[in-house]
């Protein structure tokens, strides 16, 4: 917003978040639009493009971040439900936006720009117990490289995003547990855990006409940790 973007949220279970970040929006003399809609649901997400198109005007940007932790525990004991749950939010439901908003840019002729926010686990795989959210960003990872290759030719990048040990609630162990979090630094070359403005850095880069021969893309926000992967 504060680089000139009216912004449109989507929200699943956290409405207080939508609610400030489009009381930040507006402050910053944008429009904002709050909707919630399950991202790993095509009706949903149809209706949902539908009234951005109505109430907002022709969409230039997506940035898919929906995501969801894995409930820890190895493949062979995953559920279904857990299975379908986390690659849902975190895999459908980035390709189910993003051929939203690539069907509109593509009609509109006028470019557009895709960023998708994976995870450093799309290649940092040997977590253990956390199948299933690995899947997912690895899935990501391409879903990322076939959008790019075939929307370049419109005019449209699509990137992806993928963040270290970023202090928010999925990292909530860290938040909770300094000495867990002191550990975790010391494998982290900056020395020090990211933050949401980090991210945030990326993607105004990504979406901006700075990064227009860019696309097909993974960008590691992770203060050079898988520099150092796998920790000692």
């Amino acid at each position: 917003a504060t680089a000139g973007a009216d912004v449109a949220i989507n929200y699943w279970t956290d409405v207080d978040g939508a609610a400030e970040t489009a009381r930040r929006v507006r402050a910053s003399g944008r429009r904002a639009l709050v909707v919630r809609a399950d991202v790993g649901d095509p009706a949903q997400v149809t209706t949902m493009f539908d009234r951005f198109d109505h109430e907002m005007g022709p969409i230039d940007i997506l940035v898919a971040n929906a995501g969801h932790a894995s409930t820890p525990k190895p493949l062979y004991e995953t559920s279904w439900e857990e299975w379908d749950r986390v690659l849902r939010s975190n895999l459908h439901g980035a390709f189910l936006c993003g051929q939203q908003a690539a069907r509109r840019m593509v009609a509109r002729g006028n470019g557009g720009r895709i960023v998708n926010i994976s995870s450093v686990h799309e290649e940092a795989c040997n977590v253990p117990n956390d199948g299933a959210y690995c899947v997912a960003k690895g899935g990501i990872r391409n879903l990322t490289r076939a959008m790019a290759l075939e929307l370049g030719p419109h005019g449209i990048t699509v990137n992806d995003v993928a963040p270290g040990m970023i202090l928010t609630p999925m990292n909530q162990h860290a938040l909770d547990d300094p000495q867990f979090l002191a550990r975790a630094e010391a494998q982290i070359p900056v020395r020090r855990a990211g933050t949401p403005d980090d991210i945030a850095a990326m993607v105004l880069f990504l979406c901006s006409g700075h990064a227009s021969y860019c696309t097909g893309g993974t960008y590691l926000v992770d203060g050079g940790w898988m520099l150092t992967w796998p920790p000692v």
